[in-house]
């Protein structure tokens, strides 16, 4: 379950970026980027990616636009040159002509109170911008996890002739407190080596003895420099990364973002990156988070699984969309209930809120390219429309978490011998149970919480094994209910003959 994760960054902190965001309270900021033509994103009419959150991730499937995005950030000023990002070849390039990329930018110094538009084109062989402004672009790519070994720039001090002036400084406080709650390890006595004025190589320590970046981890020496470069540049700095998580163990990916958000707070500054690591997406917000697939942007949290569903490349028969991972939980124990032999044709992919599964369902029913059948389930609570003829069925009850549990509570005395097995509790500890379940239920107060606050009470049972056991509970209960649900996803299998006959 989702809610397993806890952030270090505070919701708090969450809450006061997204407002400073929406009152519009940056110095500079690049809030929103329409593409005409570009590259995959083949629309006249394009709709805007929005920044609404100075740390945004851009997800997808390779080729799907992601790195394309990033570029046109960085060309929304001045001091960036387009071909650095969009060069022209003189061969088969002869679909550039009509580009054209559309900002929404704020610059106080220009406009105090609202969004500056502005737009560049690919016209006669050349990028023309009008009257851009002057921003601190600074941009990571691929290459900073090159080892340091095969970087031209530092051939010369690998020689062992080599002379030259070196300058050897202690790390900031700050970048070794960054870098070592990043890695997970202490990097006390880490030194950086500037040599003849314009190198600059990292210098190691473990107990007594040195060692140069030459001998570093490449997610190690990228993680240094890029906290060293973000801890210096000038306020409203943009700053760009490609897939963040190069290098990296999952744990110093969560980690790495929880720091840029964190930066981006203190320093005042904007970031952009691209992963293909749901470990990134972690501590951000849904409005933090853009998947870009074939040329179509769509905005909210998803599993980097899901994004499949999105353009159509998934291996099961049938697709059900969800609106979050409860209720990807809930179909999945429907289905483990009424249709096990057949739950390995039936894909469950959970997306972010009911407007997003209403739409990636939607896009399923009208791609001819799509050749899996979809469902769409939403939340009771939903304020979407339920619609079975197009596919959208509703779960029963209001909040599903809500719904379930409160029937465990007010049935605990009858379902007791049941709810203390499925807790994997004794059961002698039944009385205890049922007093636990029914004090957590009048004592709640968000419902997302509750069956890991009922795991933690029981004695620390994970939250998986809690929603998994009162869900097969309530769906023995509500056998009607129930078989609505899991009818409607097995009424677009092919019958087992026609199986047969397919393979």
């Amino acid at each position: 379950m989702n809610s397993a994760f806890r952030s270090e960054i505070r919701h708090s902190q969450i809450r006061d970026l997204l407002g400073k965001v929406r009152e519009k309270r940056y110095g500079q900021y690049l809030y929103s980027i329409k593409m005409h033509l570009v590259r995959s994103f083949k629309s006249e009419n394009p709709e805007p990616i929005t920044f609404e959150f100075p740390v945004t991730a851009l997800i997808g499937t390779n080729g799907g636009g992601k790195s394309t995005i990033l570029g046109a950030a960085a060309c929304a000023y001045k001091n960036i040159k387009p071909r650095d990002f969009f060069p022209k070849s003189a061969v088969g390039d002869n679909s550039m002509a009509n580009w054209h990329i559309s900002y929404d930018i704020i610059n106080k110094d220009i406009e105090p109170r609202g969004l500056i538009p502005k737009s560049a084109r690919f016209h006669n062989y050349k990028w023309r911008r009008e009257e851009f402004f002057d921003r601190n672009v600074v941009y990571f790519g691929i290459s900073r996890t090159v080892p340091t070994g095969e970087k031209t720039e530092f051939k010369k001090i690998a020689r062992s002739s080599f002379v030259g002036n070196v300058e050897l400084n202690e790390l900031s406080e700050i970048i070794r407190s960054k870098v070592g709650n990043i890695l997970g390890k202490s990097v006390t006595g880490f030194r950086i080596a500037k040599i003849d004025g314009d190198i600059e190589l990292y210098i190691g320590k473990r107990d007594d003895s040195e060692y140069s970046e030459f001998h570093f981890g490449a997610g190690e020496s990228s993680i240094i420099r890029m906290v060293a470069k973000v801890e210096t540049v000038p306020e409203n700095s943009l700053i760009l990364i490609e897939e963040i998580e190069n290098g990296l163990h999952p744990v110093a990916t969560t980690r790495m973002v929880e720091y840029l958000i964190d930066a981006a707070e203190r320093r005042k500054v904007q970031i952009i990156f691209t992963t293909h690591s749901e470990h990134a997406l972690k501590p951000l917000p849904t409005e933090a988070v853009w998947a870009a697939i074939e040329g179509k942007l769509q905005k909210g949290r998803m599993s980097i699984e899901a994004l499949r569903t999105f353009s159509g490349e998934v291996p099961e028969r049938v697709v059900v969309v969800v609106e979050d991972p409860f209720a990807r939980s809930w179909c999945l124990a429907i289905l483990r209930a009424k249709a096990r032999d057949r739950i390995g044709e039936i894909g469950v992919y959970e997306v972010s809120g009911d407007g997003n599964a209403v739409k990636i369902h939607s896009g399923h029913l009208s791609s001819p390219a799509v050749r899996f059948k979809s469902v769409c389930i939403i939340d009771g609570d939903s304020e979407q429309v339920e619609n079975e003829n197009e596919g959208i069925f509703r779960l029963p009850g209001g909040m599903p978490e809500s719904t379930i549990y409160n029937y465990i509570a007010e049935n605990i005395d009858r379902l007791a011998p049941r709810v203390t097995v499925a807790c994997h509790q004794d059961i002698g500890q039944q009385d205890r149970v049922v007093d636990t379940v029914k004090r957590i239920h009048a004592t709640n107060r968000d419902a997302h919480v509750i069956f890991s606050q009922l795991g933690i009470e029981l004695g620390w049972v994970p939250e998986e094994v809690v929603v998994n056991g009162l869900l097969s509970i309530w769906i023995s209960e509500h056998p009607e209910e129930t078989n609505r649900i899991a009818e409607a996803i097995l009424a677009l299998l092919p019958s087992n003959n026609e199986v047969r006959g397919l393979e």
